[in-house]
């Protein structure tokens, strides 16, 4: 056990006669490594793009609900009752009346 602990302090375990498996493990092991960090980098990335794209849909969400909000106040009958008054229009005092076309034979 303690020559083992010494091999691998001392690095002799890399240049012996049984050192090529020992490079095969160790390429293998660190090819791993770097797919696994590959991996979390991808993983991180996504979840940055998913909470920007969050953002962007409450912030999209809201200028809706604000801009709906502007055309029902537009659409109230006083509110286009004042924006014809600036112009010189009034209400008509007299209603409208029905006009009734008759079918000719």
């Amino acid at each position: 056990m303690k020559k083992g602990i010494l091999n691998i302090l001392k690095g002799t375990f890399l240049v012996n006669d049984d050192a090529f498996k020992n490079w095969r493990m160790i390429l293998f092991v660190s090819s791993l490594a770097l797919i696994m960090i590959a991996s979390s980098h991808s993983a991180d990335k996504k979840v940055h793009e998913i909470a920007r794209l969050n953002n962007e849909a409450k912030e999209l969400r809201s200028a809706f609900v604000d801009g709906r909000k502007k055309l029902m106040e537009l659409k109230k009958e006083s509110m286009v009752e004042l924006k014809m008054k600036e112009k010189g229009l009034a209400i008509s005092e007299i209603p409208p009346t029905k006009i009734k076309v008759k079918p000719q034979n």
